[in-house]
């Protein structure tokens, strides 16, 4: 099944790095299942302050996937923060959520967020952010 795949075939570049972002232990086995299946290299963290800590100490994140609603830091928060960062800003984040509210979807496509996926996340939309994202 290489069109699951984001990268070529052995000898290429080593595989992409995404940072995952979700309170939802749940959700964060899931999401880390389907982008491994992918043949991403993904952390998982809990909170949108354990992000930013860990982008302070890991320079090669190619993507960022966050879900929207956490306690302490939002997604959007957490994409406003990385935006706002000279070093962070070119890497591209998507945000997930099980509520469709085209407001808050919107608003977050305008903030800067490269795609806005509905939990619960499928391989299906993975498989899309590789060709958008990763190019």
């Amino acid at each position: 099944m290489a069109s699951r795949k984001c990268l070529g075939g052995e000898g290429s570049a080593p595989a992409p790095h995404v940072l995952a972002v979700d309170d939802s232990s749940v959700d964060r086995a899931v999401i880390a299942g389907i982008l491994r299946s992918s043949q991403f290299r993904v952390t998982a963290v809990d909170s949108g302050k354990r992000a930013l800590e860990l982008l302070g100490t890991e320079p090669n994140v190619s993507m960022i996937i966050t879900d929207y609603w956490m306690p302490e830091m939002t997604g959007y928060e957490l994409l406003k923060k990385i935006k706002e960062s000279s070093r962070l800003k070119e890497i591209p984040v998507v945000i997930m959520s099980s509520e469709n509210v085209p407001t808050r979807i919107n608003r977050c496509l305008e903030e800067g967020a490269e795609d806005f996926l509905l939990k619960p996340v499928r391989p299906s939309d993975v498989s899309r952010l590789c060709s958008r994202v990763l190019r």
